[in-house]
């Protein structure tokens, strides 16, 4: 993946995922923190570290950005399997504070 089509997030215990760039843009709030306008350290360095978020946690997120970019406009999308019950709820926090 070339450097600016791709966009590495590391977690608080040190993993580091590197996905597409479209597809981190799903949340509007990783999409302000990489606007090159913004002069944030992320958009100069295309990177993200969320002090808040274990690995397991962003790997989830990482994984419904793709869930998400594969399914989009589709009417019928299945269940996600990779949520568990046991992650749920901070899923759901980690959810609003992407406001996605």
């Amino acid at each position: 993946m070339a450097e600016q089509e791709s966009v590495v997030l590391v977690s608080n215990d040190g993993f580091q995922f590197i996905l597409r760039k479209s597809a981190a843009m799903k949340s509007p709030a990783i999409k302000g923190m990489l606007n090159p306008r913004s002069n944030f350290t992320e958009a100069r360095e295309n990177k993200i570290v969320f002090q808040n978020m274990s690995g397991l946690i962003l790997e989830k997120v990482c994984q419904y950005f793709y869930y998400y970019e594969k399914n989009k406009g589709q009417k019928e999308v299945p269940e996600p399997d990779f949520i568990t019950p046991e992650i749920a709820l901070e899923l759901l926090f980690i959810a609003d504070f992407l406001d996605c």
